[in-house]
């Protein structure tokens, strides 16, 4: 990476800035936030886009997916199988790229828009007094400005529709549930086609709405985008029905990539690699582990229940791209627990050695640094299992103080 210097200073201003808003208890106007946003992810995304190094995946999987809608070929089976998923977004790498606009820069507009979008949506999803202090703090997020302006991985994307189906899902609680439930359904398979994860936040979402009734509209609202962008694929991009089956094969195909985070990087010495078994293991331990989150947060507040189960699958899942710990970033920033910072920090900090610089090295230099870098991620584990909501497992959200994460002191416990 050419410009790793200006980068890490744009991300330590970001960090910097966030700490201060909270320790003097700033609350920036939302145009504020936006500028601040907009200024820090363009900066990065035209340097990036200037850049002699490029993600690999971003040139190699990403920009074939938008070349194959323009030839009208199917962006799963024409990527060199790097595109596992609908083909909602090459739809639109195809349309700016169709129109001219560089890949380097095109590829990052999409999520750098999607970001952006956040940065309002993470202060909706604060509320209270609150919200424009997270709408800010989101906007100087460093690993949100590394995913998006950097990488151009999708994430973003996935998060600015999941994030609304919450805000939309909290509003069926006062009027109109069941037409909040479908429109909170529909943002929520949106988040689905763009990439898989978001299955997770759909049980909180869930739990936002009302009734039973309710969840329903909203469990089968959120299919009807997938299937549409699943069954035009003929229409939209080409395929053949014969190519179906093998689209649907590929999208369910999850690669069993580890050795890049936390305890497969111990196993396998740091050493990115495919391993089944392993692989197979850690998906066990997923499924164990949220399901015991679930069972203990089932009381909690849905976004306090969502942080849990996000912060237990970065824990123990057996593979993970740096890209992946931006998915609790805009809930864990909105509702903030006691040892928020230090997780934020910790893998921002991480993400960034990842970033700017192991990308100075190439080949071999490059292999024997990921070693250490991929193992060190196991410090980082007991700080996210710190960042739990552990206060709001029993439902008592309002007994929190927000701006610490901790328990309200009450006159009676102060007395006592």
């Amino acid at each position: 990476m050419d410009y790793a210097i200006l980068t890490g200073c744009v991300l330590v201003t970001g960090v910097v800035l966030a700490v201060l808003a909270q320790w003097k208890g700033w609350k920036p106007s939302l145009a504020v936030a936006l500028a601040v946003g907009i200024g820090f992810r363009v900066l990065i995304m035209a340097t990036s886009a200037a850049d002699t190094w490029q993600p690999v995946d971003f040139v190699n999987s990403f920009k074939p997916a938008g070349e194959a809608i323009i030839a009208r070929q199917d962006p799963v089976l024409e990527s060199n199988g790097g595109w596992h998923f609908l083909p909602t977004i090459p739809y639109v790498y195809g349309l700016l790229l169709w129109v001219g606009i560089p890949w380097e820069i095109a590829g990052r507009l999409v999520t750098v828009v999607s970001d952006l979008i956040l940065i309002p949506l993470v202060g909706k999803l604060a509320g209270g007094k609150d919200a424009s202090l997270r709408a800010f703090q989101y906007a100087c997020n460093p690993l949100a400005l590394l995913v998006a302006s950097v990488h151009g991985q999708v994430e973003p994307v996935s998060l600015v529709f999941g994030v609304a189906a919450f805000v939309v899902a909290r509003n069926a609680r006062t009027s109109r549930p069941v037409r909040n439930a479908i429109v909170a359904g529909l943002l929520m398979g949106l988040a689905l086609c763009a990439k898989s994860w978001p299955i997770w936040l759909v049980p909180g979402m869930l739990l936002f709405l009302p009734d039973l009734r309710s969840r329903l509209y909203g469990f089968f609202a959120t299919g009807v985008a997938p299937i549409f962008f699943l069954v035009t694929l003929p229409i939209g991009a080409g395929t053949s029905l014969a190519e179906l089956p093998e689209v649907i094969r590929t999208i369910g195909d999850v690669r069993p990539i580890i050795g890049e985070w936390g305890w497969t990087a111990i196993a396998v010495g740091g050493d990115w690699t495919l391993n089944a078994e392993l692989a197979r293991y850690g998906q066990w331990m997923i499924y164990g582990t949220l399901l015991l989150v679930g069972f203990f947060w089932r009381r909690a507040d849905p976004i306090d229940f969502t942080i849990a189960i996000l912060l237990a699958f970065m824990v123990v899942t057996p593979r993970l791209g740096a890209q992946y710990l931006l998915w609790f970033m805009p809930f864990l920033v909105a509702r903030p627990t006691r040892f928020a910072w230090p997780a934020i920090i910790g893998t921002s900090t991480w993400a960034a050695v990842g970033y700017l610089y192991l990308t100075q090295y190439t080949a071999q230099d490059w292999a024997m640094l990921h070693r250490p870098w991929a193992m060190s991620s196991i410090i980082l584990l007991p700080v996210l299992v710190a960042a739990l909501p552990w206060a709001t497992r029993r439902g008592d959200s309002s007994a929190l103080d927000p701006e610490t994460g901790r328990p309200r002191t009450t006159v009676a416990a102060t007395a006592q």
